[in-house]
């Protein structure tokens, strides 16, 4: 993905329609669309394909299973015109490996969830999240998540990885993270669903998001 604008939609949206408008209303300010399980449950698996010849689409399925599984998985997500996936860590080197593996030979992305933007996620992920984000790196992932709620994370976790591999942010807007302070933390891009999609003008809405960015960069 190529570093433009630093935005990221997450479209979280039901109705294939809705989808669509807004993602022709927003292409211009957007490096990238992530869509996860309501958006493909809701509409199905060719809404990728759609969506994806208005921008590169991040498929947010956070894969979390045995080698073998998550192959699967991430074989028909890409034939289904993604062109990344976003996998979760804790299961694993194997796990992980054989998505980066994949990923690489068909010339796609893999992102590690190293931490959540959610509260719950200091139950029990940040605890291993250092880890994960290390081990992310040495499997050469393309990135990694990293949550925007706290950017005092994604400063470390930056840290750890160093600055070949990229940091993907969620929690700005909605949950109350800033586009601002998450690119100054380190984070690549900021991944922004609610206060966009939501919006009664979401082109509007993201080209804001847009010019807060440039303020810093």
């Amino acid at each position: 993905m190529e570093k433009n604008t630093r935005l990221i939609l997450a479209l979280d949206v039901l109705d294939k329609d809705e989808a669509i408008k807004i993602s022709e209303d927003v292409a211009e300010y957007v490096d990238a669309i992530k869509i996860g399980y309501p958006i493909v449950l809701a509409c199905g698996l060719d809404i990728i394909k759609d969506i994806s010849k208005l921008a590169p689409i991040i498929a947010d399925f956070k894969v979390a299973d045995i080698p073998n599984t998550n192959r699967l998985i991430c074989e028909q997500v890409f034939d289904a015109g993604a062109d990344a996936v976003i996998i979760q860590g804790f299961t694993g080197q194997d796990s992980l490996k054989i998505c980066v593996d994949l990923a690489q030979e068909r010339d796609k992305a893999i992102f590690v969830v190293t931490e959540m933007s959610h509260p719950g996620a200091l139950n029990f992920m940040q605890s291993i999240g250092e880890d994960i984000a290390k081990m992310a790196a040495d499997e050469k992932a393309f990135g990694i998540v990293a949550p925007a709620t706290r950017p005092e994370r994604i400063k470390e976790i930056r840290e750890i990885i160093g600055d070949e591999v990229t940091i993907i942010s969620p929690g700005v807007g909605a949950q109350g993270g800033s586009a601002s302070d998450v690119i100054k933390a380190g984070a690549d891009w900021v991944i922004v669903g609610r206060s966009i999609y939501n919006s009664d003008d979401p082109k509007t809405s993201a080209k804001a998001i847009v010019d807060e960015i440039k303020t810093v960069i």
